[in-house]
């Protein structure tokens, strides 16, 4: 049976994962990329070097995002968000987005793009010579839905 997630199953899903997909557009294409993330009951929070998604987000910042529980074919729940891209420049609110990170991935292997701001240029990517400065962004949601299947 396939029916609608209520909004407390909602909440559930985005705090319990830290894998989503984020979609953004820029006019001319549309973008889907897969995302490590935090959903601290209000925003969704996700940091990448500049690239292509940070590009285009800036350009049109209406993005969508979605992450997937998948226990089988025919066992599974899906959430998608929509949402305006908003990058964090304060030092503030970047310390705090990525103590989130930190915090909720500390015992997993992170990316070299989630580091605290006050070690921000003193870390450089192992596969990178250059130090690199991450972007760090939440999604400021308008609307979420979500759907299950459950045999």
């Amino acid at each position: 049976m396939i029916d609608k997630l209520n909004d407390q199953e909602i909440e559930e899903v985005l705090k319990e994962n830290i894998l989503g997909r984020i979609g953004c557009n820029d006019g001319l294409k549309t973008y889907v990329v897969p995302v490590n993330y935090v959903y601290d009951g209000k925003f969704i929070i996700a940091h990448s070097v500049e690239g292509m998604k940070i590009k285009m987000m800036r350009k049109n910042p209406d993005v969508c995002f979605e992450v997937d529980e998948m226990k089988s074919f025919t066992k599974w729940k899906s959430v998608i968000v929509w949402g305006q891209y908003q990058e964090l420049t304060d030092k503030r609110d970047r310390y705090y987005a990525m103590k989130l990170f930190v915090d909720r991935m500390m015992h997993m292997k992170i990316s070299a793009t989630a580091i605290l701001p006050e070690t921000e240029g003193n870390i450089a990517h192992p596969q990178m010579q250059e130090k690199i400065r991450p972007v760090v962004y939440r999604i400021v949601i308008t609307e979420k839905t979500g759907r299950f299947e459950d045999e």
